[in-house]
């Protein structure tokens, strides 16, 4: 049996080698390949995973490392979507390639919904395969529909446990099983990658003795989440909010997109709490970072780094501006909204979700809510839920139109204009007059055409 693992992020890679080596996944009894991917917009400013320093330690828990992009180009990976006639020609070449002949094979995927992933998956038709975790991202139902061969091969979701006592949404509608990475693993791979880094900027960072708070940027006006004066002032509040954990020094780690007026920004507001002030602007991950740093705290808006840094070493911490992000996030369906929900959940001085099983009920209602068809069957969890919450906390990560669309508890009242429709059966009419006319159309159309004789 071979095992072919696609991969396209740091936390992807170290969350299956963490499953590989607590025996979450089997072993592989035959070759087991990482095809790597490189999935940025700009592939040649951001190394490979096989090319990256501080990764390549776990690089030998494969018999074999390729790259996608490599093999590909000029082709992107997230763009490789062949024709279905050519897909057999794909897997004898591959095949080829990797010296595996007729041997079965199991994928391991990040991403299955896109490409390279799902071309992947209909590549080796009779593959089972099993989803690796992404970070908060898992915590989400899927986006959207995949059809049933590719949905029904999927076998189990693998994820490193960093909220412990809640599990993933990713694919429980087909009863995928859930493959949780104990958290003392991930840290055992976390602490092996950060001690083979080599980072000089990282080195001298480290050598100061100043209790640390790491703030973490996310250039959300690049989004259109937020307006640039909006984005800046958020992440001054950031270091307003690293206070609570009494650090003399703040080590800021910005998006690599943002322009370098943020950090001007947050430079300026730790100095005017009379904090030392350091930017990272390294590769290395957050949850590296701060592990190397020893932080005593460590602040963000909606990053996964927060609750896995928490998980990982105990490490307290704050969000900034998941209030606003919560009723700014459009389409209700967007894949950030269970991200936001979770961490904005945790942060909250005054939450009520601390209860594992409470977070877990509010994650199922806003997946429901997100993706009422792929999670049908967690409807009962979210009128559950909305029965019970007040106000304030139902319209904090409920959308009242997505309520009434939906006919959940908690819904606005219909308004005069929505009972009067409704009485008087208007909705059915107008559609019937909208058909009539289209049909009217067509038949103009086609009596057009008998007198010009086309």
């Amino acid at each position: 049996m071979t095992q072919v693992f696609v991969l396209n992020s740091a936390y992807g890679l170290m969350t299956a080698v963490a499953a590989i080596d607590a025996g979450t996944i089997p072993p592989a009894h035959g070759p087991r390949i990482l095809l790597g991917v490189n999935a940025a917009m700009i592939p040649e400013t951001v190394p490979d995973l096989a090319d990256t320093p501080h990764l390549r330690g776990l690089l030998t828990r494969f018999d074999r490392v390729e790259s996608l992009n490599a093999l590909l180009a000029p082709t992107s990976p997230t763009a490789w979507d062949p024709e279905s006639d050519d897909l057999p020609v794909f897997e004898r070449l591959l095949r080829r390639a990797w010296q595996i002949g007729d041997d079965p094979v199991e994928l391991f995927l990040q991403s299955p919904q896109v490409a390279p992933s799902r071309t992947i998956v209909q590549l080796f038709p009779g593959a089972e395969v099993t989803i690796i975790g992404d970070g908060l991202m898992t915590y989400a139902p899927l986006r959207s529909r995949m059809p049933r061969p590719l949905t029904e091969r999927v076998v189990s979701v693998a994820y490193a446990d960093v909220i412990p006592g809640v599990t993933p949404l990713l694919f429980t509608e087909i009863g995928a099983q859930r493959a949780p990475v104990p958290i003392d693993r991930f840290r055992t791979v976390i602490e092996e990658v950060a001690a083979h880094t080599e980072d000089d900027d990282l080195d001298v960072l480290t050598t100061s003795p100043m209790p640390t708070v790491l703030v973490l940027g996310q250039y959300l006006a690049a989004l259109g989440l937020v307006s640039p004066d909006e984005e800046q002032a958020m992440q001054q509040q950031m270091i307003d909010q690293a206070l609570r954990f009494a650090p003399e020094r703040i080590v800021f780690k910005p998006h690599p997109s943002a322009p370098p007026s943020i950090a001007a920004a947050v430079a300026e507001q730790a100095r005017r709490h009379g904090l030392a002030f350091d930017v990272y602007e390294g590769a290395v991950p957050a949850e590296i970072v701060a592990a190397r740093l020893r932080t005593v705290g460590i602040v963000a808006g909606f990053s996964t780094a927060l609750p896995t840094v928490h998980a990982l070493f105990g490490i307290p911490f704050a969000a900034v501006g998941n209030d606003v992000l919560l009723h700014r996030l459009d389409p209700y369906e967007n894949s950030n909204r269970i991200p936001v929900t979770i961490v904005d959940a945790l942060a909250r001085d005054d939450s009520p979700y601390r209860d594992p099983r409470r977070l877990q009920q509010l994650t199922d209602a806003v997946g429901y809510a997100m993706q009422p068809k792929i999670a049908a069957h967690l409807r009962p969890r979210a009128e559950e839920l909305l029965a019970d919450l007040d106000a304030g906390e139902r319209d904090r990560y409920f959308a009242p139109a997505r309520l009434k669309r939906l006919a959940l508890p908690g819904a606005p009242a219909p308004t005069l204009l929505d009972r009067m429709f409704a009485a008087s059966g208007m909705v059915g009419r107008l559609e019937q007059s909208r058909l009539t006319m289209r049909g009217a159309h067509r038949r103009a159309g086609r009596a057009w055409k008998a007198v010009r004789g086309t």
